[in-house]
């Protein structure tokens, strides 16, 4: 039975598996239906072959089960009034608030539960329930207080812009829009002031509503008298991790733990329900409660410990494991834990079939299977090499736990810390087990009493701050966070393979060097040949893992194509280039324009939206951009620049390359000092010979025009100084002009006019002629602002293609008609990153071929 329950859960994931990734539109709910019928009779007349055949049921009956959820998976509004334009529409909601108002600054976000729609031209919709996410900028800081009044459960009717959410506007980027979609929300709304909205409370009444608006009231209170607990300083990480509220965590730190691969720890999983389950069990058996009865009484605190914490699937996952349990314990029956996580595994995947997508989920159950199945087994194997137990044990769990969760925290994340060992085998045991309780011991004294629950909890405060200390001194150790492009499917499915081999031949090198202990006079040539080839064979299967990392570390190494990356980063520039050898070149890095006037303080947000954060650095990460060779800034103003602290604080940098000038900003000065800080070179830009950056591909500066500068000039105004620079690749030639002016094409104009040789890269004068003008790319100067662009400046260079890097709906009317009626005049194409999303053009031998996210 406890077989068939474990195979049949890996059965209905294979099925939501094929689901996924295929589609076949006849299978839906009522198929399953019919199917679940079909395998009842089949197993109640016993017939032959049933196992196979109810295997293979059981697979197409969980697709469908699948494919019908996702199928309803959609919106309540009518087709014709889906085509909203991307500025979205103005409408009126009514419904209820379905999550807790999350406030941040001037922003105000919650679920809200549409009963109903109306749109300005006083059409009206039914939504029945949908759910809409909405934010709501809050215009004074009095509204802050309004804002926080409004509970889970009361009634709202409020007006603002409702459209869909965006999809991803990069490769591989994040996709909003599916995001929200795997939570069953399709629709946003945004809104600006209270006054937008009429809230109505709740009448107080039993039911799920009222509980979950009873429990957002309890975590809120625990959250503010974990405030008074802790110091600030550390108070919102005790909040994540004693009841996973991550609001009031340092972004800063969650950044440090995740490159040390401890995240883990600041979320709630099933080491917190066990330390939680254990000090209850504990309490209780020092009142001489019995063992029914304290197994009875944990099964009711579970469900609310899980509440409490905030619902995750991982701890979810723990708390339907641990149930199970306990009932399995009290009625003396099923204790297998393998069976117990199948049991939990399918009863969350049918409550909603979404969850498999789900990272939490994937690295719950799979770090709890790989632990199940891996500790006892390694630790074992690890006999002949450790004597200590605790050691031993200790090295199994991290070697076991590291190990399974790697291809999947690489997935998703793209980073490794090689000090990820080490800091799980120290830290993970002190935080568990000293922190996690004693935190809990201090929240529930502090309830009672203030003051004691600081007692302990400054004694917590000196304990976390030495971790603080040691996160911190490895976090300072260069070269030791490996960042890995997301793998493939298939290359993971290599990697769990090669896993299972190693440990096969492991455990039969083990129990043949088990069989040799006795002392054996006589050598046995039949022996020893035996023995060679198990270790030939596990030396050849860990070999090949290695040759599998390698590949997967760098999977284009042998790649011999260009690409040009023109990424979305909305009202910026952004551009990647790989170059057929594999030299990896940033120009620009984006940025995010605010806007702050005097007594704006209120306004300032704890973790607000950075583009070189948010989706910059992890794109670069996801495409395994372990270095950049060289680095450019064009220029110096925040929608270039900006982005760029983040990368080279996450990104080895070669060289940088600029223009030689300085504007005056605090975020200038940060940056410029972190990359000294780095040890990166500073090189000003000039105009000089041809810089060759591999074989195939060399740039030549042709602005600013200064050669060998040895000032660095502070300019506040960098438009008219942006880095101007010819690219040739592959025979390829690509022009990237920043923000430059009409002046400074002008200026560059008169130069080459004088100076032709300065754009041909043969260097033989008899070559030159017009024809050396002509590109095949041109990087449309200022986001294809009017201020640029001139008819001479194509005339020039005569390129085949334009690229426009500008952000969708921006407030400045970029690109201008006259720009882009310009380049249509001169039979250039155009590419927009507003319309298309982000741009890729790869280069071969035979040609430029370009792709684009957006464009169908």
């Amino acid at each position: 039975m406890k077989r068939s329950v474990v195979q049949g859960c890996c059965l209905w994931i294979s099925g939501y598996v094929l689901a996924i990734y295929t589609e076949l539109p006849w299978l839906t709910w009522m198929t399953s239906a019919l199917l679940v019928a079909a395998l009842v009779i089949l197993y109640a007349l016993r017939l032959p072959g049933r196992q196979q055949l109810g295997a293979l049921l059981l697979v197409v009956i969980a697709y469908g089960y699948y494919q019908g959820t996702d199928q309803r998976n959609i919106t309540a509004l009518p087709l014709a009034q889906q085509q909203i334009s991307p500025d979205g529409s103005e409408a009126m909601l009514l419904g209820r608030f379905a999550s807790p108002v999350t406030l941040e600054g001037d922003r105000a976000s919650f679920t809200l539960e549409a009963e109903s729609v109306r749109f300005q031209d006083n059409t009206a919709f039914p939504l029945g329930g949908e759910s809409v996410q909405v934010s709501l900028r809050l215009m004074e800081q009095a509204q802050q207080a309004i804002a926080s009044g409004w509970r889970r459960g009361d009634a709202i009717t409020l007006t603002g812009t409702l459209r869909s959410p965006s999809p991803a506007r990069n490769f591989g980027g994040f996709d909003y829009r599916r995001y929200l979609r795997l939570h069953h929300t399709h629709w946003l709304l945004s809104a600006k002031g209270v006054d937008q909205a009429q809230v109505q409370p709740a009448a107080a009444h039993l039911s799920v509503v009222q509980l979950l608006r009873w429990n957002d009231e309890l975590r809120a209170a625990l959250s503010r008298r974990m405030d008074l607990i802790f110091p600030a300083s550390q108070a919102g990480f005790m909040k994540s991790m004693l009841i996973g509220l991550t609001d009031d965590l340092d972004p800063d730190r969650f950044q440090q733990f995740s490159q040390l691969g401890l995240t883990h720890i600041l979320a709630i999983s099933g080491l917190n329900i066990a330390v939680f389950l254990g000090v209850c069990i504990w309490i209780l058996r020092r009142f001489k409660v019995t063992k029914e009865t304290y197994l009875l009484i944990c099964m009711g605190l579970l469900p609310f410990y899980v509440l409490v914490t905030g619902a995750s699937p991982s701890i979810v996952r723990a708390g339907l494991m641990s149930m199970i349990a306990l009932y399995a314990a009290r009625r003396g029956g099923m204790k297998e834990v393998l069976h117990i996580l199948a049991v939990a595994a399918w009863a969350m995947l049918v409550w909603d079939p979404y969850f498999l997508l789900d990272v939490s989920f994937q690295l719950s159950f799979l770090v709890t299977l790989g632990l199940i199945l891996g500790v006892q087994r390694v630790t074992v194997l690890l006999t002949p090499y450790l004597t200590s137990p605790t050691l031993r044990n200790t090295l199994a769990i991290t070697l076991v736990s590291q190990s399974v969760s790697f291809p999947v925290s690489i997935y998703y994340f793209n980073q490794f810390s090689l000090l990820s060992w080490i800091a799980n085998a120290v830290l993970v045991p002190v935080i568990s087990m000293i922190v996690f309780p004693a935190g809990l011991v201090a929240l529930a004294l502090g309830l009672v009493y203030i003051p004691l629950g600081q007692r302990i909890g400054q004694l917590i405060t000196w304990l976390n701050q030495a971790i603080f200390w040691i996160t911190d001194q490895l976090q300072q150790i260069p070269h030791l966070t490996m960042i890995w492009p997301s793998p493939s499917m298939p290359w993971i499915c290599f990697y769990y393979g090669f896993l299972v081999m190693i440990y096969l031949l492991w455990q039969r090198s083990y129990l043949h060097s088990k069989d040799e202990i006795p002392i054996i006079l006589e050598v046995s040539t039949r022996k020893s040949t035996q023995g060679m080839p198990i270790k030939l064979s596990l030396l050849l299967a860990i070999s090949g893992f290695l040759i599998l990392l390698w590949m997967g570390y760098s999977p284009n190494r042998f790649q011999r194509t260009g690409l040009v990356q023109f990424i979305d980063v909305g009202q910026g520039d952004a551009i990647l280039i790989r170059t057929p050898y594999g030299r990896q070149l940033l120009i620009d890095g984006g940025g995010t324009l605010t806007f702050r006037k005097p007594g704006d303080d209120w306004k300032i947000r704890k973790d607000p939206y950075e583009v070189g954060r948010k989706l910059l650095v992890p794109l670069l990460k996801k495409r395994g951009i372990q270095r950049l060779d060289l680095l450019v800034l064009t220029h110096e103003d925040a929608d270039h620049s900006g982005g760029l602290q983040a990368v080279i604080e996450q990104i080895p940098v070669k060289q940088f390359l600029f223009n030689g000038t300085f504007k005056e900003s605090s975020s200038m000065t940060t940056f410029f000092s972190t990359l000294v800080q780095k040890e990166v070179p500073l090189l000003p830009a000039q105009v000089e010979n041809w810089i060759d950056i591999d074989p195939v591909t060399k740039l030549q500066v042709i602005y600013p025009l200064e050669t060998n500068p040895t000032m660095i000039e502070v300019v506040k105004e960098q438009n008219a100084r942006s880095v101007v620079f010819l690219l040739e690749m592959e025979g390829t030639r690509w022009l990237f002009t920043g923000d430059m002016e009409k002046e400074s094409e002008a200026a560059v104009l008169d130069y080459l006019r004088d100076h032709p040789a300065l754009v041909d890269s043969s260097n033989s004068a008899a070559k030159i002629s017009s024809s050396n003008n002509k590109i095949d790319v041109l990087k449309v100067a200022h986001h294809g602002s009017k201020t640029s662009t001139t008819s001479e400046w194509l005339t020039y260079w005569k390129p085949a293609v334009a690229v426009i890097s500008v952000g969708a709906m921006n407030t400045y009317g970029h690109p201008s008609p006259e720009i882009t009626d310009r380049l249509v005049n001169e039979n250039v194409a155009i590419y927009r990153t507003d319309r298309m999303g982000e741009v890729q053009m790869e280069v071969r031998k035979s040609g430029i071929f370009t792709r684009m996210k957006l464009w169908k």
